[in-house]
């Protein structure tokens, strides 16, 4: 890990609560033990884990930012949204984000069925065991869930093979159900007290589709440094927050380690400074 992170945030991760190997605790601990002034906790469509986390990091001397990362749809391609300093607590926002677990289990059924068309015999039931980490209330299953059991009965080499073959935008198995806008998502994050950004913009592979999210979601921010952005994408995006005048953030994305392989990237190795942070909590009150 390059750079001297002492007193950095890193603003993008995943714990059980969602599709990452590691406890909310685990996470804050390992932050913690890496020098970092403070994390926030992204997980998919829930906030299962930010009680934990915050608790932890009380007790550890770490700062935390309550955060999300919301599924949605846009241009017909998965666009995710992250929020920063969230209510946790919010009913109508726990009500919403309920409903996009919902969608999320429906996806998850179809995904199986296009596997068992394949031939591929993987049960919802070995999705859900998670390695021994039985789902929880609140929490969610995802993809690499299923990677996992995909690598484990023999049906991929790892867990980018799974990917790449079933499970990726494009391959055999990958079915994506209707979800909500990103601007949509936008707004349930700013209902629940939060500030919204785009995730790794690298990833959809469609600066103008970009473009297009930033404007109608009016987002406040563009995740610029992440592990799936090269040199000359982070200098993109970093140029495009400039031109739109939005915050520029940073996160690893870490989801643990699946089969020796840490995926996205390791903890803390993307990291963000403390006005960066200030920023975005000045946003809240706007």
């Amino acid at each position: 890990m390059g750079g001297d992170i002492k007193g950095s945030y890193d603003l993008h991760m995943h714990s059980t609560a969602s599709d990452g190997m590691n406890t909310p605790k685990e996470l804050v601990r390992i932050a913690a033990e890496r020098g970092l002034r403070g994390i926030a906790l992204t997980d998919h469509d829930t906030v299962a884990g930010l009680r934990e986390a915050a608790e932890e990091a009380a007790l550890v001397g770490l700062e935390f930012v309550p955060g999300i990362e919301i599924s949605t749809r846009a241009g017909e391609k998965d666009i995710h949204m992250l929020g920063y300093f969230v209510n946790p607590a919010d009913e109508i926002f726990l009500e919403r984000l309920a409903g996009l677990r919902g969608t999320r289990d429906q996806r998850n059924d179809l995904i199986l069925e296009r596997l068992r068309q394949l031939g591929v015999e993987i049960t919802l039931d070995e999705v859900k065991e998670r390695g021994g980490r039985p789902l929880k209330p609140g929490e969610s299953v995802g993809r690499p869930h299923m990677a996992d059991v995909l690598v484990r009965k023999g049906y991929a080499v790892d867990l980018r093979d799974a990917f790449d073959k079933y499970l990726a935008e494009g391959a055999a198995a990958y079915v994506s159900p209707p979800r909500i806008t990103p601007a949509e998502a936008a707004d349930w994050i700013r209902a629940a007290g939060g500030v919204p950004v785009v995730a790794h913009p690298g990833l959809y592979g469609d600066d103008g589709l970009v473009r297009e999210v930033i404007g109608t979601a009016k987002v406040a921010g563009v995740e610029v440094r992440h592990p799936d952005h090269d040199a000359a994408g982070e200098e993109r995006y970093r140029e495009m927050a400039r031109e739109y005048q939005l915050i520029t953030t940073a996160g690893s994305d870490y989801h643990g380690v699946r089969q020796g392989v840490v995926f996205h990237g390791e903890l803390g190795e993307y990291v963000a400074g403390e006005g960066v942070v200030n920023a975005l909590l000045r946003m809240t009150s706007r």
